[in-house]
């Protein structure tokens, strides 16, 4: 745990992959709590991956936090089927970001890691942020994991040597409006969403991967966001962030069932991913933060927002 910091009304927030499901969320929160000087940067502002262009930007916003969100992002399938390309593109990104920012002088960074960086523990039902390093990630989504935990060694480093404060996010799985809904590459729950729509508007059941038993811990973005704002005022390091709520596949499944009355044919031959990952939240509970979001009310809501607004959603 860090000393809490102080941010007043002229601190200046720089949010990159910002215009994804989480720095959306995150940018409307920071505006909702009163916080003006937010600059939101999306890929099409920015290629993270040239050194040049980004210390351009940080020279150009000079903002005094950074929420590095950015990131070259599938499911399960696409992190499988991009290995290299996935692993390049992330640790460029995430080199450029935290070095240029670093060497501007931003006070902290708060960065988005992923709960593939955890090795496969067997008989292990909570993981810890003191285990990250204790075995290779799982292999279904190594590469993404690799740079993830690379760039968590080059906050540590910057830390050590020039002082450098900044927070690791070990997220769960994340949705809601504005994700990817790409249904081969995409997260799981974008994904589900996606099929139970196209599937009613055909008039047909629902193919999904697996069996449904994989367990995971599904968090809101609007849950995730107060999350992070959190993390930035009151915590230094490696950090779980997750909602508390654990849920197989086949939840999500059934709450897409209800809501459209689609039927689902599983198909058992394609892979589940790693069965369980639970996070243990006792750092996250430290800052003060709650999820709000149940399951059910965040798988609704996401897919309203679908069906309004699928002719023009990133797939």
């Amino acid at each position: 745990m860090s000393d809490s910091i102080i941010i007043n009304s002229t601190s200046k927030f720089l949010v990159t992959g910002g215009t994804g499901l989480v720095g959306r969320a995150l940018v409307d929160e920071l505006r909702s709590q009163g916080f003006s000087e937010v600059v939101s940067v999306g890929s099409r502002d920015c290629d993270l991956r040239d050194s040049g262009a980004v210390e351009g930007l940080i020279r150009e916003v000079r903002p005094d936090y950074v929420f590095h969100m950015a990131a070259r992002v599938h499911g399960l399938g696409g992190n499988a089927k991009y290995k290299s390309d996935v692993l390049v593109d992330n640790v460029l990104i995430n080199t450029n970001v935290v070095e240029h920012a670093r060497k501007s002088g931003v006070k902290k960074i708060v960065a988005m890691g992923s709960g593939c960086v955890y090795p496969e523990l067997k008989g292990h039902q909570e993981l810890f942020e003191s285990q990250i390093w204790v075995g290779p990630p799982h292999p279904s989504e190594d590469s993404y994991a690799h740079a993830k935990r690379l760039m968590l060694a080059q906050l540590d480093a910057a830390g050590h040597q020039y002082g450098l404060r900044s927070a690791f996010v070990i997220s769960g799985n994340l949705y809601g409006p504005h994700d990817n809904f790409n249904v081969e590459d995409g997260h799981v729950t974008p994904s589900l969403i996606a099929k139970f729509f196209d599937a009613k508007r055909c008039g047909r059941p629902v193919k999904v991967w697996g069996t449904g038993a994989a367990i995971r811990d599904f968090s809101f973005s609007e849950d995730v966001a107060r999350a992070l704002i959190a993390i930035l005022f009151n915590f230094e390091g490696p950090i779980n962030m997750g909602s508390g709520m654990r849920h197989p596949i086949r939840d999500i499944v059934s709450i897409l069932q209800e809501i459209t009355g689609v039927d689902v044919e599983w198909d058992s031959s394609k892979p589940d991913g790693q069965l369980i990952r639970y996070y243990n939240l006792d750092r996250l509970g430290e800052t003060g933060f709650k999820a709000q979001v149940s399951l059910a009310e965040g798988v609704r809501r996401t897919y309203e927002w679908y069906e309004r607004h699928w002719a023009s959603v990133r797939c």
